[in-house]
């Protein structure tokens, strides 16, 4: 599947954060072009890896956010024993002193020393035995030695990256401790648009830092050029840079997704912080692709088997080309078909087919609602894997 054609884009730095000490400088991405049937100009980006040296990314006509992509080093595989199953007990639909004080000794600071420079992002503890959820933008182009990881009790350990995903801004983070607190895994797709989220992290590098909202918004299509296709959950808690890879959790101090982006005003300079746009990973997905990574050290990506012609209007996502003796071909599309649908939910463009997509798993059997000429017809379709 293909995605928007790119541009390039010029980094701008955040004004220094005073009068905490010491000073953290960050850089924001150029404004997103947004199509003019959108009359409030927003950009979105990473939400939060704080880089301390130039940044460069590609920007998309599409809504989106942008990435600073490097090729991924080499991933170790390992055996992962009880993982996701240690948690802490939390409290029940608890105020949110109760949940971050519960979530908060398993919340860590990733200072990462990577291709594009020094940076500060957030992860989260999953096992006790030190893995770790935090983005592929944070930790994924990290040099030899280069994650260095703060612990909420402030003691600090040195990080291996164990694998990542660009396609869903995900990574792995492994260190050699015991004992560790962990936060549990909830469940995304309980989430009703109006539930308490609590974004925790290190926002500017300010470790320890909790903020509260709401999920605003389901199924929100985020983009980051040709890598990372997010199916979203939108909120209004306030998200800013150094806060990705942190955890957004409920009212019960279950993760429900991983922080990943923010939207900026388009005003092609100033500060990048929080407008009350943020994103995060659902973990659903998180918790398929770290587990598929922690196993194998890689983790593989559902496609169907087609290309989209991505300047198509819509409504749906219009197939350019099927790949032959893929799933697509097999299911019986062909050349010019509109996927309408996924099991029942509404395509609007080629943006939300692949990250509609990207919420299932390969192997899942799916039906695909195609317009052909003046035909509605139903495909069944299993989803084949595309490693990433």
């Amino acid at each position: 599947m293909t995605s928007p054609d790119e541009g390039d884009s010029v980094s701008t730095p955040i004004p220094p954060f005073t009068p905490v000490e010491p000073t953290i400088q960050g850089f924001q991405y150029q404004p997103m072009v947004i199509p003019e049937k959108k009359p409030n100009r927003t950009s979105l980006m990473f939400a939060g890896f704080i880089v301390t040296g130039l940044v460069a990314g590609a920007a998309g006509g599409a809504v989106g956010f942008i990435a600073a992509r490097e090729t991924l080093p080499a991933a170790t595989s390992v055996t992962a024993t009880s993982v996701f199953a240690d948690s802490p007990s939390l409290p029940a639909d608890g105020s949110i002193a109760d949940v971050a004080a519960a979530v908060q000794p398993a919340v860590v600071q990733l200072n990462v020393n990577g291709a594009e420079g020094e940076g500060t992002g957030s992860g989260f503890i999953i096992s006790s035995d030190g893995y770790i959820i935090t983005n592929n933008h944070v930790a994924g182009s990290a040099k030899e030695d280069g994650i260095d990881v703060l612990f909420a009790d402030g003691s600090t350990a040195k990080g291996k990256l164990v694998g990542a995903n660009a396609g869903y801004d995900l990574a792995v983070v492994k260190v050699d401790k015991t004992g560790l607190k962990t936060v549990p895994l909830g469940k995304s797709s309980t989430l009703r648009v109006g539930d308490t989220v609590i974004a925790l992290g290190s926002p500017l590098g300010l470790q320890g830092t909790v903020t509260s909202g709401i999920v605003s918004s389901l199924n929100r299509p985020v983009t980051a050029g040709n890598d990372s296709f997010i199916n979203a959950i939108q909120t209004d808690a306030a998200i800013n840079p150094g806060n990705s890879g942190g955890p957004l959790v409920n009212g019960n101090g279950a993760v429900v997704g991983v922080n990943s982006a923010i939207a900026s005003l388009a005003t092609g300079a100033g500060e990048a912080g929080s407008i009350g746009l943020g994103f995060s990973i659902p973990i659903d997905t998180a918790k398929r692709i770290a587990d598929e990574i922690i196993k194998t050290g890689s983790a593989a990506t559902p496609i169907i088997g087609v290309q989209l012609a991505m300047n198509f209007e819509g409504p749906g996502g219009k197939v350019s080309s099927v790949t032959k003796g893929g799933a697509a071909d097999q299911a019986g599309v062909q050349v010019g078909d509109v996927i309408t649908k996924i099991n029942g939910q509404l395509i609007t463009d080629g943006t939300q087919l692949i990250v509609t997509v990207r919420s299932f798993a390969p192997g899942d059997r799916v039906q695909l609602t195609i317009k052909r000429g003046d035909q509605t017809l139903t495909l069944p379709l299993n989803l084949t894997a595309s490693k990433a």
